[in-house]
This record gives C-alpha cells, structure tokens and sequence, in this order.
C-alpha cells in the first residue's frame, strides 16, 4: 500500500515541501531513495525502535521510502516522524485521512520521544504559505512556529501522541500565540546600558553617531579602556527592530538551530562576538548545504570583532563583498543560497603588540617598524568600510569613583531615533539606501554639500594631518551624520570638524 506525508527541507532561509511517499509491497529489505544523507539513511534504525516502543511493528516486506523531488539533496534526522507515519499508514497500522493535510517533522528518540528540529519559522511559513492546514512538530519548537498564525501547530512529545492525533483519538488544541504583544513587551529589553558607563563621553559620543548613521567603528586604546564593554552596550541605542526585521532576524537563528527552548521571536538587536580563531565559513557561512554565517547571525544588529589583528586576514577579507552589499551569496554545484547580512561592524584593537602605544602614562616597549606592522595585519579595503575611528583612552580614578549620573541608553536612543527618521525621509524613494552610511559616491555629492569655510577647514585637515584620499567622503558621510543629530539641514563647520577627528589611522605617521 502507497501512503503520502509531507516534511520540509530549508535551504538558506527559505523551506521547500518535500514529499515522503511510502511503498510498502511483496518482498523483503528496506529501501531510501530521493538523495537522502547518511542522517535521513540512519532513520530506519531510529523509526524501528521508536515504533516498537509503543507496541507497533516495522513490516518484514518491501518498505520503498521515497523523498520527492528526488533530485534535491536531503540532509538531517528532521524526517524521522514523516517517515515513520508513512510506514505505520502504508502498512495499514493505522487508519487516517488527515496526513495530507499537515506537514510533519520532528527527530525520534529510541524511546518514541520527539527532539526539537532546525528551521521551524520558515517551515511554518512555507506551510501557510502552500495551504496546509497545520504543522506537527515536536512540543519544544511549537512556540517558534506558532508566531505563524492561520496555521495549526500541534506540538507532541512523542510519536504516540502524533498517532493518536491523525487518528482522531486524541484531540491537542493548536497553540496560539499574539506574535505582536509578544514582541511589543520584549522590545528593547536589554541587559547593558549605557547609565552603567562611567566616563568615556567622547566614545559614547562617538557610538552615538554610528548608530545615527549606520555607520561601522574601529575602537583602538589600550587593554582595559573598556571597548568591548562599550561595544557590548551599542545595540541598545540603535533605533527598535520593526516586527519585519525581527521576523526576517528570527528566520536566520531558527535555521541556525540558535534559538533556545523558550524562544520563540527575537526583538532585540542580535550582538555577535565570534573569536579570533573563528574559520572563513563560520564567519561568512557555507556547508555542503550552506549554513548561516556569524555575519548573518547579526543581521539587523551588530558583529563585534575584538582584537581585530588577531584575525586570519583571509576570514577579513571574504567580509568586505558583504560589507557593501548587505548580503551574502552561497554558491556551490547544485545550489546557490542567499543569506541577508545587514549588519553594522563594530571592531576593537589594541595600538600595538604590547598595547601601551600612545598611552598617557605607561611606555611602549615595542621595537622599531613593530607598531605599523601590527597595524598593517588589517588592509585598506577592509578599513575602507570603516567610517570611525576612535581612540579610546583609559578612565581616570576620578571617573570611576564620580557620582555623576551617565546618561541612559534610553535617552540616547531618542537622538538616535530622530536622526534615522531624518534619513528615512531622505532616502525614502531610493531603494536599498536607508541611512548615511550607504550612500554611495555620486549621493554624497549631491546630499553632503559644504560651503567655502569648510571646504578650506577639510583641505587644511587633509594637508596637515597627512589625511588619506579615502578619508573625504568618509568624512562627509559622518558630517552628514552628525548634522541630522543636531537637526541641522546645513553641514555646517563644527560638525565637519567635528567628523574630521574619527579618522584617526587614516592619518600619516600615527604609527610613527
């Protein structure tokens, strides 16, 4: 007897229906047809266990498991329960009309019990998507896929209670979930903020501006300064996730397998901080089936990079496409998958191998040549998409032992939230701009005008500080930047001198 189910296969951070047709007929041995992997091959040892547990049987004929279209890989232990359906319906061990009408995946234990899958999000959108009725999949990614709505999730714990459903024995009622109050009550629920800061004005000042803008940062100072903690604080300044980009952001985790137990929706900015050992394909993503990034596990928010030197030069490298166009293509024989990587870079280094360069108390002891080759560890073209240089200096006793109250992330965030509508205005019907940071060459022309006096000011920067060519739009990018923050519709001169000050390794001779 033939018996149809249907599971889903994601690819990048789309989902496809696949089909698992059963065939169970005279003769002996247990066949897998349609590319599976050695994961979905396993799955015969997995199903007969699991249906054995419960008192069902595995059929000693011809069991044809076909996984249409047969031409796409399949990869993963996701297909255990369709399959095992499939084999109890085609075998007549169970009687059901509904298969059809769902799609099924979940991972079996030996004991019959459901591990939670990759993917669900998207799953649940393809599902609606297509007109199925609802989703079975195990109970620990239900709230994951109930943030689809007009779709039945039915979250089970075991194969049993998957059985007893189609069979109409046992009635779960779909869970149901207000995606949007969820979302609205855990927006901007961060951990760090900026009150918690203590000194460093100019820093803050300075991340102030690159969350205004889009903009990306290098922080250089000494071990201690306090980078990552500043770092660490930036995403909760940067202006709310729409319910979009928190389903868009949502999607990339869910296929990742990043998403925890209880996590359903993500509405805070994601914050990303591999180590400086990571590989060229953790960092950009890739795989036999190509996999989500770091890079695109911070889309929609910030990648942190410390001690950025310390990174292989080619894993900074296979950045600087994305960089520019906000995403990232996978290509490989059969295949070719897209990932969005929309995210703002923020990076952090000491100024030398020692880290007491250009300190204000403590002597630097490396040699001759030794600071500019550390420097030299990151290109041009990678430093080229950094629009924000900033020194960062250590904090004095005083600052740390003040009273004074530091101003709140909340507070700064207003500014910051302001800004980018300005910037939503401008950009409005320029598809693929929305902040100052992707203007591209022509647009900084034509939207970063300056008058005569600052024109002189610029020219006499460049001249004097040994600023390089690359750093002129740079600047008025961040001018443009800084003018939207103070609500000004002129660049006017303090703010271009102002922007002319984040340039710091663009200058000749800062490394002696």
């Amino acid at each position: 007897m033939l018996s149809k189910s249907f599971g889903s296969a994601v690819y990048g951070v789309n989902a496809y229906i696949i089909t698992v047709e059963v065939n169970v007929s005279q003769g002996t041995k247990f066949f897998m047809v349609g590319l599976p992997d050695s994961a979905v091959k396993e799955s015969e040892q997995r199903v007969e266990s699991a249906i054995k547990h419960f008192g069902y049987r595995m059929p000693r004929q011809k069991v044809v498991v076909n996984l249409a279209p047969a031409d796409i890989r399949k990869e993963g232990s996701a297909y255990d329960l369709p399959i095992a359906l499939g084999i109890l319906a085609a075998s007549e061990q169970i009687v059901t009309d509904k298969l059809e009408r769902y799609i099924i995946m979940g991972e079996l234990a030996l004991d019959g019990k459901l591990r939670p899958i990759k993917g669900a999000l998207p799953i649940a959108i393809e599902a609606r998507k297509q007109h199925y009725k609802g989703f079975v999949l195990p109970k620990e990614n239900a709230n994951e896929a109930a943030i689809v709505n007009n779709l039945d999730v039915i979250g089970v714990e075991n194969i049993q209670e998957a059985i007893e459903f189609f069979e109409g024995k046992l009635h779960i009622e779909p869970l149901q979930t207000d995606t949007r109050d969820m979302f609205y009550n855990t927006l901007n629920d961060y951990e760090a903020d900026f009150s918690n800061v203590q000194g460093q004005e100019n820093i803050k000042r300075a991340l102030e501006i690159a969350a205004a803008g889009g903009h990306n940062v290098i922080m250089i100072g000494p071990p201690g300064a306090g980078k990552t903690m500043l770092a660490k604080r930036l995403p909760s300044i940067l202006p709310p996730l729409t319910l979009h980009e928190a389903l868009e952001t949502t999607k990339i985790h869910s296929v990742a397998g990043k998403l925890g137990k209880a996590s359903s929706l993500i509405s805070t900015r994601p914050y990303r901080t591999p180590h400086h050992t990571i590989s060229d394909v953790a960092l950009v993503g890739g795989g036999g089936i190509p996999q989500p990034g770091e890079i695109s596990l911070a889309h929609n928010g910030v990648l942190f990079l410390d001690e950025l030197p310390e990174f292989k030069r080619t894993a900074l490298e296979v950045m600087r496409q994305p960089l520019e166009d906000r995403k990232v293509i996978i290509s490989r024989a059969k295949i070719s998958v897209e990932f969005p990587a929309n995210f703002m870079l923020i990076a952090s280094m000491n100024p030398c191998p020692c880290g007491y360069y250009n300190h204000p108390e403590k002597e630097c002891i490396c040699g001759a040549g030794v600071v500019q080759k550390y420097l030299n560890k990151i290109s041009g073209p990678l430093l080229d998409r950094i629009d924000l240089h900033v020194e960062v200096t250590p904090v004095s006793f005083d600052q740390m032992t003040s009273n004074r109250k530091a101003e709140s992330s909340a507070q700064i965030r207003e500014r910051v939230i302001k800004a980018r509508d300005i910037q939503t205005a401008r950009f409005k019907d320029t598809p693929h701009i929305y902040s100052n940071a992707l203007m591209p060459p022509q647009m900084v022309k034509q939207l970063c005008q300056i008058n005569e006096a600052g024109k002189t000011l610029l020219k006499t920067a460049m001249e004097r500080l040994g600023l390089s060519a690359r750093a002129y739009d740079r600047i008025l990018k961040v001018s443009r930047t800084i003018a939207d923050l103070a609500g000004s519709e002129q660049i006017k001169i303090e703010h271009l001198a102002e922007a002319i000050q984040y340039r710091s390794l663009d200058r000749e001779g800062w490394a002696g």
